[in-house]
């Protein structure tokens, strides 16, 4: 039969089934360890191998109980290891194989933290052993005394984290002489000098101990008292300078639990590192609910631009693509919307990322690219673009405002607000004619200009649809039957609360809408809240236990909208992000794809 493949995990992987660490641990006064200690052949772990195990069961300083025996590794044993444990293979001939003793020794660990000195030494060994002979590993907690001593003590204490050095350091009643039982008890006594020395360190329960044997910085362990009597809620959580300055702003359904993950070892970001060393405080900011705790995060990051967030910071900073109100229409790239009777798509978060789309525009429709103004009186001379055939060239007079309107703004317009469709199948095909040429290059730049374009249609047409409803109320379930209420003005979030368990939420909900804000329309598809804010609030909308109580209108998009080619989009970003240079099949699927949306 072929044996279970093995491999050794680290010491992060041996904390739990899962690798996480329990937060709400019980504290290490009450903790049930299990001391072990393992002589082997030496080697790396196969399964086999092991000469003697030895391990003894404590709780608050005193011994439950002890688990010695030799095992026969079923293979020579090694002449240094005769010389270095005094075991010989006379003593191990009439010893258990490890498959008979493993039951008894599983047995003995169960319900209890494993403590070893270089715990994955000892662990790996084990790990092996149950793979081998088929019994399940319980995934126990570990403790490696080596690694605390590590943290707890100073070269100027100790020169070395050896168990003989920590055992004289503490002093064990037991001399450390690698025989297994003996180690083990020596190891129990250097576990309670750490732990008198861990209180020091404001470590108290055994997630505390865990996390303490981490490789975590200085800076880290300095600042660890700022996550001290943090509410377990959702909300928003404020890293704060010694002049108040808001150093960094996150979000969490548990505030308590994500301030103390910064202070882990699974915390590696430097400019984390380098916050923690300036901040002096966390400010909680308790929210009726996780999509509140969002949206009030989205603020105060746009109020006060943390130097240590590096999303949402300027949403200020965002542009739009204007098709301008004249007689030759033509698209420019704009800051800010205007109730000027010209057409908008948007927003976008770069410069570039609105003049890709616009290019995309110019494959589909004739639109004039020049920055002239135009008049019906007097001619200007075209550029080279209508030498090329790209513009109609109004400059000249060739079109007149009319047939200009339908053959280029019209289909724009109409984009923006309604069926895009026209517009996609021009880009694709002239993407399948790229593709025929063999200008592959050519065509993955359209494919670009086509993502942009699709991307700026589908967004804004969902974000219009939510914000031109003066209100919105919906609800959910919580996980304490409780439920969760938001009250949508405009696309912005006016009000949000929860109802307690076992109660109607009708009065919660009543009292939402008498206290929520007042919030006024503007133009365009974010005038009252951000985009992202909006987002959030649409992705918590869709959800599927979402319930809409009430609305003041119709929320509904075009029936030929955008929104119809989404799957599209992701076949295109699918392909870009791919490389795929064989554009040819990838507007075949597109083709498909858009001739399927007709029907």
């Amino acid at each position: 039969m072929a044996q279970p493949a093995y491999v050794q995990g680290t010491l992060d992987t041996l904390l739990s089934a899962d690798g996480s660490v329990d937060p709400a641990a019980v504290s290490l006064a009450d903790t049930t360890f299990v001391v072990l200690d393992l002589e082997t052949t030496g080697g790396a772990p196969d399964g086999g191998g092991i000469t003697e195990i030895g391990a003894v069961k404590v709780r608050g300083g005193a011994v439950l109980g002890e688990f010695g025996t030799l095992v026969n590794p079923g293979q020579p044993l090694p002449p240094f290891i005769t010389v270095l444990t005094g075991i010989t293979e006379a003593m191990l001939r009439p010893a258990p194989p490890i498959e008979t003793v493993l039951p008894a020794l599983l047995e003995f660990l169960r319900g209890a933290v494993l403590v070893a000195h270089n715990a994955p030494y000892d662990v790996g060994f084990l790990k092996a052993a149950c793979a081998r002979h088929g019994y399940p590993w319980p995934a126990p907690r570990v403790l490696d005394t080596a690694a605390l001593a590590r943290r707890a003590l100073t070269r100027d204490e100790v020169p070395n984290r050896k168990l003989g050095t920590l055992a004289h350091f503490f002093r064990s009643t037991v001399e450390p002489n690698h025989r297994a039982l003996d180690d083990a008890r020596a190891t129990v006594d250097v576990l309670h000098g750490l732990i008198e020395r861990l209180g020091s360190f404001r470590v108290h329960t055994l997630g505390d101990a865990i996390e303490f044997a981490k490789a975590i910085t200085p800076a880290q362990r300095s600042r660890r008292h700022l996550a001290d009597n943090l509410p377990h809620v959702p909300g928003v959580y404020i890293f704060r300078a010694a002049d108040e300055r808001p150093l960094y702003v996150g979000t969490s359904k548990d505030v308590a639990t994500r301030v103390r993950s910064y202070f882990t070892a699974g915390e590696k970001r430097a400019r984390i590192s380098e916050m923690l060393t300036a901040a002096v405080r966390v400010e909680a900011v308790e929210c009726a609910h996780s999509l509140e705790a969002e949206v009030r995060e989205l603020r105060l990051i746009a109020a006060h631009s943390p130097p240590y967030n590096r999303r949402s910071k300027h949403p200020e900073r965002v542009v739009w693509l204007k098709l301008t109100a004249e007689a030759f229409p033509r698209l420019s790239v704009v800051r800010r919307l205007a109730e000027d009777g010209a057409t908008y798509l948007g927003p976008f978060s770069s410069r570039r990322t609105a003049e890709l789309a616009a290019a995309g525009v110019y494959d589909a429709v004739p639109l004039r690219q020049c920055n002239h103004k135009l008049s019906l009186r007097t001619r200007t001379p075209a550029c080279a673009l209508a030498e090329l055939g790209r513009c109609p060239a109004p400059c000249e007079h060739e079109i007149s405002p009319e047939e200009y309107d339908l053959r280029a703004a019209l289909p724009f317009r109409t984009a923006t607000s309604g069926d895009p469709g026209p517009v996609i199948e021009a880009i694709l095909a002239r993407i399948e004619t790229l593709s025929d040429r063999q200008r592959y290059e050519e065509a993955a730049t359209v494919r670009s200009r086509l993502i942009a374009l699709l991307r700026a249609l589908i967004r804004m047409q969902k974000l219009e649809a939510l914000t031109r409803l003066p209100e919105i109320v919906a609800a959910r379930r919580n996980d304490q039957g409780g439920w969760e209420i938001v009250v949508v003005r405009h696309g912005r979030l006016a009000a949000a609360a929860t109802s307690p368990p076992r109660e109607h939420p009708r009065p919660t909900l009543d009292a939402a809408r008498l206290t929520a804000e007042t919030v006024l329309p503007g133009p365009g598809p974010v005038a009252s809240a951000t985009a992202e804010e909006t987002e959030r609030i649409l992705a918590w909308l869709e959800r599927v236990d979402t319930r809409l109580v009430e609305t003041s209108g119709d929320w509904a998009s075009p029936a030929r909208g955008a929104a119809r080619f989404s799957g599209l989009l992701t076949s295109a970003e699918s392909a870009a992000s791919a490389r795929d240079s064989t554009v040819r099949l990838s507007v075949t699927d597109r083709s498909d794809d858009v001739r399927s949306l007709r029907l």
